[in-house]
């Protein structure tokens, strides 16, 4: 290969020169795409508002919800009263059982015999009625008032356990300690003392700790610790969030004789032990135990998962059965009318021009919320979109197979099963084994707005804004569904693929 001198190329350019001109566009091309690229960013920052969104955003209150979805809470409250003692209360449905007594809370109590004032019921007494010689039957006015009188205030002696002191451990460097009017906290290796008179709330030593925050003197001091929880300090009363990892009774609930006991005393008991209901053996009161769980309802978020699953399948197979032969009706190459190719694909466009939620709140509405609502919004809108690839499809064929199936003299339907359906068949069962496995996570989406499944169920958990471990319990559900049915997916189409192509 020679080179070219200096001169022979001039002398090309100079004869040739289309070929050595750059255009604007042609030089300039990548630069001008990325500065449209920075600039439409620029747009959308302002637009949006994404820094003032961003700016404004409360990130502590998302790290709450996110540690919920993987802990939970534990909520002692330290009530004070006007004896100079005090009382630890439990929520209702305290995740500890209906006898809480943890380690990490130390109390110390004692009996106190008290006199409390008790007053005594106002009691009525009603005289027999005087009638007038002018008026018989009539009662006098004095005369037939009600009298009342008042008996003294009664005491009565009362005997009751109370708590002097209590200490809240929290984590290895953090403890809340107190005490009938006072408060003192220890963290990070900081220390923090809080007077509280039943109304107010004054903080010693100012300014406070990072940890501690307090938005007016003498309102309530916020305490927070990190993935341990938090605490509040207020004129009567400390409330302790002390926070654990993992979900709080997922197997068992408070309720539940199995509650509160370790592995190997459930497998003993099932196993040897003696009957705890004597109408049923006791793994069938550990499994119905497990399935009717108050707290995490195992047995309806089965249920539901199932029905999300059944309205995904039950919906990509009506909209498969009805899109096929729409489909050869549709194809410009298999049905010679352009009426019904035009008809058909317009009818296509509608159906899927309308978001399968939208779909689903149609039905809700026609049918009540329900999986049947479900599965009718996504046979609809997968009609409309299977019927299109499916025409597509078709249109692509390779004509030769066709005619050489009608050149031996085959019917129509002959032509159409032997000389089409071989091509596309494939083409056609993997779009819809990628749509069922799409449908399973749309009819999530769709549940929500009362078209049945586990959609539903998980809305109602994030509308209460305080269930988000079960959320993160049905998400992992989901996934898991997902992941497997996407598995399955993608082997079948592998094997189609592969025998199409042999």
């Amino acid at each position: 290969m020679t080179k070219l001198h200096v001169s022979e190329m001039e002398d090309i350019a100079a004869r040739h020169p289309e070929i050595f001109r750059t255009t604007f566009w042609a030089r300039f091309r990548m630069p001008l795409i990325v500065l449209a690229a920075v600039l439409y960013g620029v747009y959308c920052w302002w637009f949006f508002a994404i820094g003032a969104v961003l700016g404004n955003a409360n990130w502590s209150l998302a790290g709450t919800y996110l540690a919920d979805w993987v802990s939970y809470e534990v909520r002692p409250e330290i009530r004070m009263d006007d004896h100079g003692t005090m009382k630890i209360v439990y929520p209702r449905f305290s995740p500890l059982g209906d006898n809480p007594n943890p380690d990490w809370l130390i109390a110390e109590r004692q009996t106190v015999t008290r006199t409390i004032e008790v007053p005594a019921a106002a009691r009525t007494t009603s005289p027999k009625p005087t009638t007038s010689f002018m008026a018989p039957g009539a009662a006098l006015g004095s005369a037939a008032a009600e009298a009342v009188t008042t008996a003294p205030p009664a005491t009565e002696t009362r005997t009751e356990e109370v708590v002097t002191r209590a200490e809240v451990v929290m984590g290895r460097s953090t403890r809340i300690e107190v005490l009938p009017g006072e408060v003192t906290v220890q963290h990070g290796g900081e220390r923090l003392r809080v007077a509280i008179d039943g109304r107010t709330v004054t903080p010693e030593t100012q300014p406070l700790p990072q940890w501690a925050t307090q938005k007016r003197p003498g309102e309530k001091v916020v305490l927070s610790f990190g993935i341990a929880g938090w605490a509040e300090i207020e004129g009567d009363e400390v409330s302790i969030r002390k926070r654990f990892l993992g979900w709080a009774n997922f197997v068992f609930d408070t309720r539940s004789p199995f509650f509160d006991k370790s592995a190997s005393e459930v497998f003993s008991l099932i196993a040897w032990g003696d009957r705890i209901d004597p109408a049923r053996s006791n793994i069938s009161l550990a499994w119905n135990n497990i399935l009717y769980n108050s707290e995490w309802q195992h047995l309806d978020v089965w249920t539901k998962l199932l029905q999300t699953i059944v309205m995904a399948f039950v919906g990509t197979v009506l909209a498969t059965l009805l899109a096929f032969p729409l489909a050869f009706v549709a194809a410009r190459n298999i049905t010679r009318s352009w009426i019904s190719n035009q008809l058909t694909k317009r009818f296509f466009d509608f159906l899927r021009s309308v978001d399968m939620l939208i779909w689903a709140l149609f039905f809700t509405r026609a049918f009540g919320p329900g999986p049947l609502a479900g599965m009718s919004a996504i046979f609809l809108t997968d009609t409309g979109t299977l019927g299109k690839l499916y025409s597509e499809a078709l249109e692509n064929i390779d004509d030769k197979q066709r005619e050489g199936v009608k050149s031996v003299g085959a019917p129509s339907v002959a032509v159409k099963r032997f000389g089409v359906l071989p091509q596309v068949l494939p083409v056609f069962v993997s779009q819809a084994l990628y749509f069922w496995e799409s449908n399973t996570r749309s009819a999530t989406i769709i549940g929500a707005v009362g078209a049945g499944g586990i959609g539903l169920k998980l809305w109602e958990a994030m509308r209460t804004n305080s269930d988000w471990e079960n959320v993160a319990y049905m998400v992992v559900l989901i996934l898991i569904v997902v992941f497997v049915f996407d598995g399955i997916s993608n082997a079948l189409r592998s094997r189609l693929i592969g025998r199409a192509h042999h």
